[in-house]
């Protein structure tokens, strides 16, 4: 939740943009900001390119002016504008050594991390031995640091001459006077590696500090982040580069996220952005809307890539609820040492978390004191995620909640008048949007979603329509079937509703697993037992697409809606040249990532899930999908009910 105060005790920190290039010796200046930028372009739709960001707090972020045709990164004076290494002297100790460092002319760096105490390098990545001094603008003052990321007491370290730095170090900084802090603290961010990089994709570092894997989520434990150094470096005419500044520097928290995925060998992991005082920080990354949430999502058991891209672009286009979603290769070292080539992790997806605010789902933001109609109707965001292990969750009202295997077999009873049926109330519904969830919210959220379930469950089947968006839940339906996505209705099946509106399905979430991949390869029924539709199945935590698709009203809008979009979005071309599109900015990184996962070791990986495609080759991976996605709108177009 932005800009609010953590629950989970963790220090602060301030996403920030270099302003100028130095040479470890801080020496040459040099431009490192890209000229037109990146396309603005994320997997999920257009960002917010064309307008300009705001740091936390208000004040303009560094290098706001989004990428993609805007004002390019670089474009107002930068870091280093204070007095540099040698060019001044420092409350408390004269500062030595090096000539005067002129100021460059990159982005503004927010005051929530420059306070009043200067570094004469900006924060980098370096190799060897980088140099940094700090002054400070406060009359008869001394300069106090730490570099474990601490905040300055005045007992901490004195400044007395420029820091010699070989590894990897949270530069905190700040100004005492008769032993009281004067002004703000200032914070730098440096990573040590012992190698160079380049790629056509953005390359992310992150450091933990020594501090080792962070934890994942258990049930009924609560996660603490551990603190993690982050750097993006974007590329700059075609090309990323380690060797110049990053395009974004930021104190982080981070832990391993996800529930199966978890366990895979490339990990998963939600990253936090801090700033200086506590509060999550949001920045535009890879020319995404800014944000303080994202996710490192690895495409492990996807050896195209592209599978997630391809449904959240689709999703977009329907006028579905998708995250926003870049390529990049991640670098991450935990232990006591610079980073380094081995620390490479391959391509993720550097993805939007689902989260309500003006630049994901953008939904009315429920408030504490919000406890009556209309305000308390929305916006909500909800889940059901099977054996779900977060909280808050919804309890059905009704009896006997289904079992994940299946039905059993339920017997109707009189309720209200009408025929209902026992046995088939849901589980693991999670709220994820508002958190905490106030009480008399719980209730209400509760009682509309109960309404709808209930009705689907009398006999004749009530208006739902009255309670939902109808032409969503179609939507939804065609996506999950289109995919044969393995977790279909039971695993990241995400619902919300907006202030006075009915509830929708989405946003969409996790399609890995499908589109011809794991647990999906057969895009037509293999066996007399199998209906060749994941709506039918037994592996339930409600039964809703089994209630709605038993109605051939529902029926006839979604075989409509899915002969339209043959037309269109689903036709054969139009399919093939999303995959050609999502793949293309891949073929470069694609070598260093296969090497990394290849094939035969993630197909016989020991985590449990095998079958995937054996195809040995990217390029024959893409094959894979492309032929599953013919073969399963065959099976559509003759298979789908409601056809005329």
């Amino acid at each position: 939740m932005s800009g609010a105060l953590s629950r989970r005790g963790r220090v602060a920190g301030l996403a920030f943009l270099g302003a100028i290039a130095l040479s470890c010796s801080g020496g040459t200046q040099k431009d490192v900001f890209p000229s037109g930028g990146s396309s603005g372009q994320g997997f999920g739709g257009t960002s917010a390119g064309g307008s300009t960001g705001a740091a936390s707090g208000g004040s303009p972020s560094a290098g706001t002016a989004t990428l993609g045709g805007g004002p390019s990164l670089g474009g107002a004076p930068g870091l280093g504008g204070g007095a540099a290494l040698g060019g001044a002297t420092a409350q408390g100790g004269t500062a030595s050594g090096g000539a005067p460092v002129t100021a460059g002319t990159g982005g503004k760096a927010p005051a929530t991390l420059l306070g009043d105490v200067s570094f004469s390098v900006p924060s980098q990545s370096f190799k060897g031995e980088l140099q940094v001094g700090l002054t400070t603008t406060q009359t008869s003052a001394e300069i106090r640091y730490t570099t474990d990321g601490s905040v300055p007491s005045a007992s901490s370290q004195l400044y007395a001459a420029p820091l010699a730095l070989t590894g990897t170090t949270q530069l905190r900084a700040q100004a005492f006077s008769a032993g009281q802090p004067a002004g703000k603290l200032s914070t730098a961010l440096y990573i040590a590696r012992n190698f160079d990089a380049t790629s056509n994709l953005p390359i992310v570092l992150l450091d933990g500090y020594a501090k080792g894997k962070p934890p994942q989520k258990r049930q009924g434990v609560e996660l603490d982040y551990l603190d993690v150094a982050v750097m993006v470096f974007e590329p700059k005419s075609g090309e990323a580069k380690l060797t110049e500044l990053p395009t974004l520097a930021t104190r982080a928290g981070y832990h391993v996220r996800g529930q199966s995925s978890a366990s895979f060998p490339q990990t998963p992991y939600k990253v936090e952005f801090w700033d200086n005082e506590g509060k999550d920080a949001d920045y535009p990354v890879m020319g995404l809307p800014a944000d303080s949430d994202w996710a490192l999502i690895p495409p492990y058991y996807d050896r195209t890539l592209v599978r997630n891209p391809f449904v959240y672009t689709l999703g977009k286009e329907l006028g579905m609820e998708a995250p926003r979603s870049e390529y990049a290769e991640v670098y991450l070292n935990y232990e006591a040492r610079p980073i380094a080539q081995s620390d490479y992790q391959g391509i993720y997806w550097f993805t939007e978390t689902i989260k309500n605010n003006k630049v994901r789902t953008n939904l009315k933001e429920l408030k504490e004191d919000d406890l009556t109609e209309p305000k308390i109707s929305g916006g909500y965001i909800f889940k059901f995620d099977q054996l779900a292990a977060e909280e808050p969750k919804l309890a059905c009202t009704g009896s006997n909640p289904i079992s994940s295997g299946g039905f059993g077999n339920p017997r109707p009873q009189q309720m209200g008048g009408m025929m209902m049926t026992p046995g088939t109330c849901w589980t693991d519904l999670e709220v994820v949007d508002p958190d905490p969830l106030i009480m008399a919210q719980k209730d209400w959220l509760t009682a509309y979603i109960q309404r709808f379930h209930d009705g689907l469950h009398t006999t004749p089947m009530a208006d739902y329509s009255a309670t939902i968006d109808v032409a969503s839940f179609v939507d939804y339906l065609i996506i999950n079937e289109l995919t044969l996505n393995v977790d279909a209705y039971v695993r990241s099946a995400y619902y919300h509703k907006d202030r006075e509106g009915k509830l929708k399905a989405g946003p969409l979430w996790d399609y890995n697993f499908a589109l011809g991949g794991v647990g999906a390869q057969n895009a037509a029924p293999q066996t007399t037992t199998d209906t060749g539709f994941r709506y039918s199945g037994t592996r339930n935590v409600n039964n809703w697409y089994q209630k709605l698709t038993s109605d051939p009203a529902f029926m006839q809008k979604v075989r409509t809606r899915y002969d339209a979009l043959r037309q269109t979005l689903l036709s054969e071309a139009a399919m093939n040249e999303r995959v050609t599109k999502l793949s293309a900015p891949l073929t470069q990184a694609i070598t260093r990532d296969f090497a990394k996962w290849p094939v035969a070791d993630v197909i016989k990986s020991a985590s449990g899930f095998t079958g995937g495609p054996t195809a040995p080759t990217w390029e024959g991976q893409i094959q894979v999908m492309r032929d599953f996605l013919k073969a399963r709108v065959t099976f559509l177009d003759a298979n789908l009910p409601g056809k005329n």
